[in-house]
């Protein structure tokens, strides 16, 4: 959702959507001024024993803001972290390629070549923004 939905984010989501009260707590524990990061809200579907998207879902009912993309896609203040990488090693490109659905990298794909690669995810972004294509879906419903 664009900045303009700030504080709506429950509305992409069915009338009556409920989330557990665990997954409340979790997500409301490692809030920090209405806004909890993507590595945060990954420790907490491992830990809790929740999908990254039911964790998104429980974050946007909350109205809380998601920071600091772990692909560098946006930060604390919204705007992109990550700048274009000056190359992109061969391997890299190669299994960005494979991976596209209608042209785009989902966020799951993404990680899941960073860590088949051995690389940081931040330098999966990167790569992405040098070859121009976009990372979407976000697993957190965030984009």
């Amino acid at each position: 959702m664009a900045h303009e939905d700030k504080g709506k984010y429950f509305k992409k989501h069915p009338a009556g959507t409920t989330v557990s009260d665990k997954l409340k707590e979790a997500v409301l524990k490692s809030t920090k001024e209405n806004n909890i990061s993507c590595k945060a809200a990954e420790k907490i579907a491992h830990a809790a024993g929740f999908s990254p998207g039911e964790v998104g879902v429980a974050i946007d009912m909350l109205n809380i803001n998601i920071a600091q993309c772990q692909l560098g896609l946006f930060g604390l203040d919204g705007k992109q972290k990550v700048s274009p990488a000056l190359s992109v090693a061969p391997d890299l490109e190669a299994a960005i390629r494979k991976a596209l659905v209608n042209g785009r990298l989902s966020c799951a794909a993404a990680w899941e070549i960073a860590d088949r690669l051995g690389v940081k995810r931040l330098e999966v972004g990167a790569a992405c923004e040098n070859l121009k294509i976009k990372v979407k879906p976000c697993q957190l419903g965030a984009f």
